[in-house]
C-alpha cells in the first residue's frame, strides 16, 4: 500500500478511537496535552529526527549526544516552562507532594551536584534539566483536579498515536525497519528495537489498566465503545510487541499485566499482604532465575545463558568505571570511556557507538556510583511500600503502581531503564509519585461516583448520577462512595 494513502487511512482510524474513547463526564485540564506530548517524543523520536533535521557529526554518535539539537533543546524547554506555570497554579497540591517526595528529591540533588565533577559538565547539567522535566511532566498529570482519569486519557492518547503510526512506519516505509546481519529489526516509530519494545510494555500495561477499569466499573458512561477502543489499542500493542522480539520488553508486559489481573481478584483486594507477597516472589524467583538458573530460563526468555551477550559489556563496563563512589558524573561515563570498553571489546563490531551498559544498576554505578546506586534503591523500595499502601485504599490505582514497579525493577536488569526522558523512568516516576499522592490523601479517591439520589422537586422525583471531586476540593455535604 503506499504510503501517502496509509497514513491517511490510519489517521481516519485514530480519529474514531480517540472519538470512541470520548468521555465528557469528567473534566480534565487541557495542561494533560504536555504530559501528552513529552510522551510522543520520549516514546518515539526526537524533533529533528521527524523533520529530518538531526544532521551528523565528525566524531560520531556519542559526540553528538554533546552537541545536542537546538531545535530538540528549544521544544523540550517550552513544555517544561509550561508544565512550570501549570505546577505553580497548582502550588498547593504540588507543594503537598513534593515535600512527601524525599527519596525522589534526594536522588535528584545528587545527580545536580554529580554534573561538577563530570568531564562535560555543560552538557551533564543539561541532562539534567531534562531529567527534572521528566518529573515536571508527572507531576502535571498527578495533581490534575481528577489524576485517575487525567492518566487514564494520557495514556490512551499517547497509544492512540504510536501504535497505529508505527505499524504504518513497518508495513508501508522502510523508517520503522532496520537491518543488520541478523536481519531486519522492527523499531516502528522508534529509532531501536529495545526502545520500541519499552514503549510498547508501558503504554500496553496502561491499557490493559484502562480495560479493567471500565469492566469493574459497569456504570462507566459510554462504558461499551470505550471498551472496544481500548481493546483495539491493546491489540495492536499486543501484534507489535511480537514484532518488537524484545524478550524483555514481552515478559515486563506479561508480568505487569498478570499482576494487574491479580489485583482484581477479590481474593487479593481484601487480602492486600498477599499481593504484597506476590509482587516480591515473582520479582525474587525471576531474578534469581535468570543470573542463576542459567540457560533455561533466559533460553525461554528468547536470549543466550550469557544474556545476548550483555553479561561481557557489564564486564567490560565495570573494568572501565571512574570512581566507585561517585561515578564518572550524571550520564558522563559513555561520552568519557566508551573507547576503554571497545577496547576491551574489541573484537566486537560496530562497538565504538555503544552508549549502554544493559543494565539499569550497572549504568546508575558507572554514571554515579555505589551513592547513585543506594539512592535509585531507596526510590525503588519506597516506591513499592507507598504503592502496597496505597493498594489498600485504592486496589485499582495501586494496581497499576505496583506494575509499574515491578516491571520498572526487574526491566532494569537486562536494560538501562533509569535513565533520563525512557518511558521506563517516567513509569517509575509516575509510580512513586501517584502513590505518594494516595498516601497524603490528595489522590485518595480523588474521583467518586455519587450514590443515585432522589431529588424531590415539584412533587417529582428523578435519579441524578453524577461525578464529583472529593479529596481537598470537596465541598461539604457531597455523597462519596468509593471509586472503583
Amino acid at each position: 500500500m503506499n504510503a501517502t494513502l496509509a497514513f491517511l487511512i490510519f489517521s481516519i482510524g485514530i480519529g474514531g478511537l480517540f472519538l470512541l474513547d470520548r468521555d465528557k463526564s469528567t473534566r480534565t485540564s487541557k495542561a494533560l496535552w504536555l504530559p501528552v506530548s513529552w510522551i510522543w517524543i520520549v516514546g518515539s523520536r526526537p524533533v529533528s529526527m521527524w523533520l529530518g533535521m538531526n544532521g551528523s557529526s565528525s566524531g560520531g554518535v556519542l559526540d553528538a549526544t554533546l552537541e545536542g539539537s537546538p531545535l530538540d533543546a528549544a521544544v523540550f524547554q517550552v513544555l517544561m516552562i509550561a508544565g512550570l506555570i501549570v505546577l505553580a497554579q497548582r502550588g498547593k497540591t504540588t507543594k503537598a507532594i513534593l515535600l512527601a517526595l524525599w527519596p525522589v528529591l534526594i536522588y535528584y540533588l545528587y545527580c545536580l551536584i554529580s554534573t561538577a565533577w563530570s568531564p562535560f559538565p555543560e552538557p551533564s547539567f543539561k541532562r539534567w534539566i531534562k531529567c527534572v522535566g521528566d518529573l515536571v511532566m508527572v507531576l502535571v498529570i498527578v495533581t490534575d483536579a481528577h489524576p485517575g482519569a487525567a492518566l487514564h486519557r494520557v495514556i490512551s492518547r499517547v497509544g492512540f498515536i504510536l501504535f497505529p503510526y508505527s505499524v504504518v512506519l513497518i508495513k508501508c516505509t522502510n523508517l520503522g525497519v532496520m537491518y543488520d546481519q541478523a536481519g531486519p529489526h522492527y523499531t516502528g516509530v522508534t529509532t531501536n528495537k529495545n526502545t520500541f519494545g519499552l514503549t510498547l510494555y508501558v503504554v500496553s500495561i496502561g491499557v490493559v489498566w484502562n480495560i479493567c477499569s471500565l469492566l469493574l466499573n459497569k456504570k462507566a458512561p459510554n462504558r461499551t465503545r470505550r471498551v472496544i477502543a481500548q481493546c483495539s489499542l491493546l491489540s495492536i500493542g499486543i501484534l507489535l510487541l511480537q514484532l518488537a522480539h524484545s524478550a524483555t520488553s514481552v515478559f515486563c508486559f506479561l508480568l505487569g499485566s498478570g499482576l494487574m489481573v491479580a489485583s482484581s481478584l477479590n481474593v487479593i483486594r481484601k487480602r492486600p499482604g498477599r499481593l504484597h507477597a506476590l509482587c516480591l516472589g515473582i520479582f525474587l524467583l525471576g531474578t534469581l532465575g535468570m543470573i542463576s538458573g542459567g540457560g533455561e530460563v533466559t533460553s525461554a526468555m528468547g536470549r543466550s545463558s550469557d544474556f545476548s551477550g550483555r553479561t561481557e559489556i557489564w564486564a567490560a563496563a565495570i573494568a572501565s568505571a571512574d570512581s566507585p563512589w561517585v561515578g564518572t558524573g550524571f550520564e558522563s561515563f559513555w561520552n568519557k570511556n566508551a573507547h576503554r570498553v571497545a577496547n576491551i571489546l574489541w573484537y566486537y563490531q560496530s562497538i565504538l557507538d555503544l552508549n549502554s551498559a544493559h543494565d539499569g544498576y550497572i549504568q546508575i554505578y558507572l554514571d554515579l556510583g555505589w551513592i547513585g546506586v543506594c539512592l535509585i534503591s531507596i526510590i525503588i523500595i519506597s516506591g513499592y511500600v507507598r504503592s502496597v499502601k496505597a493498594f489498600r485504599g485504592n486496589p485499582q490505582f495501586g494496581g497499576l503502581l505496583l506494575a509499574y514497579i515491578v516491571t520498572c525493577a526487574f526491566y532494569n536488569i537486562t536494560e538501562s531503564g533509569f535513565r533520563i526522558m525512557t518511558p521506563s523512568w517516567i513509569s517509575l516516576l509516575l509510580a512513586v509519585v501517584g502513590a505518594t499522592g494516595v498516601n497524603i490523601g490528595l489522590l485518595k479517591a480523588e474521583e467518586r461516583k455519587i450514590c443515585t439520589s432522589r431529588i424531590s422537586a415539584g412533587g417529582k422525583k428523578s435519579s441524578v448520577n453524577r461525578i464529583l471531586p472529593t479529596g481537598p476540593a470537596a465541598r461539604p455535604g457531597e455523597y462519596r462512595t468509593n471509586l472503583i
